[in-house]
């Protein structure tokens, strides 16, 4: 019998695009969103879903204001992870929570949460690179490196790694997230038109085909003031093993996509390209002495 797994994404913009509202109420108003596209993609049978980086506020490292620490959360005790945790067992759909994690006081990660369908918290990763360059990408004033590895979270929906925003720019961890058994790879984005758009498409396919699995790429949409560092454009897609888009959310609005994953093709890719038999990882020495 096939293993179908039916996974959604969420992309969604701030409301009205205006990041000077105050931070309390922007928090509230995204996160009330986000359960609204929440029950739409559990009312269209989602057992998976993820949500886009830092989902309940703007792009807040386009300036360099200490304001937005007043976003962090402790994870999974925070008030946020509590919330979707009880929608993730009320809907029965598992959950990849992208939030702005306080470790300890000034210590502050660009995190996910992992909760499984029952409402249980199953892990978290951390972000592991960061930028910090012009114009709007000043995220070492706000986040330290990821220090919890390459996880793979056993859900009901499947096996699951993480990757986000600028981590898909990196190999490394995109194999290690295969290796270690992942058979999704969300990586939720926030990216603008521009310099970069021409990868979206690109490497994150790429990592798909190279690894044999699936995966849920998201960005958010529209323009956030009063920054306004581009245009944040959406297009969040999953594709598979093969590197093909299975299925893409619109340039320009919120929206959800959802996609059926089968996860049976992951051992046929693997079997036609033998790319883990084949690597010779005794020869790979200078990837980090270098």
């Amino acid at each position: 019998m096939a293993r179908t797994v039916r996974a959604a994404l969420v992309q969604a913009g701030i409301p009205d695009g205006d990041a000077s509202r105050p931070i309390e109420d922007i928090k509230r108003d995204m996160i009330e969103k986000h359960e609204e596209l929440l029950g739409q993609a559990a009312g269209q049978g989602a057992e998976i879903v993820c949500f886009q980086e830092i989902f309940y506020g703007p792009y807040f490292p386009a300036d360099q204001d200490r304001k937005w620490y007043a976003l962090t959360e402790h994870v999974p005790e925070g008030p946020t992870t509590q919330r979707f945790a009880g929608l993730a067992k009320e809907l029965g759909v598992a959950l990849v929570l992208p939030v702005y994690e306080e470790d300890k006081t000034g210590v502050y990660y660009n995190t996910a949460a992992v909760v499984d369908s029952d409402g249980s918290y199953l892990g978290k990763y951390r972000k592991h690179h960061i930028p910090h360059c012009a114009p709007g990408f000043w995220e070492k004033f706000f986040f330290k490196p990821g220090n919890l590895g390459y996880p793979v979270f056993e859900t009901a929906a499947g096996r699951i790694g993480v990757y986000i925003c600028y981590d898909r720019h990196f190999p490394e961890g995109a194999r290690i997230l295969g290796l270690n058994g992942a058979e999704i790879v969300f990586n939720p984005s926030a990216t603008v038109a521009g310099l970069s758009e021409y990868l979206w498409k690109l490497e994150q396919p790429a990592h798909a085909v190279a690894n044999g699995y699936f995966v849920g790429a998201i960005n958010r949409v529209g323009h956030e003031r009063p920054w306004d560092i581009g245009e944040f454009y959406g297009t969040s897609y999953f594709c598979d093993p093969r590197g093909q888009i299975v299925a893409e959310a619109p340039r320009d609005r919120d929206a959800v996509v959802v996609a059926d994953l089968d996860l049976d093709m992951i051992e046929e890719v693997r079997q036609t390209w033998q790319f883990y038999r084949d690597r010779r990882p005794e020869t790979y020495d200078e990837l980090v002495e270098l």
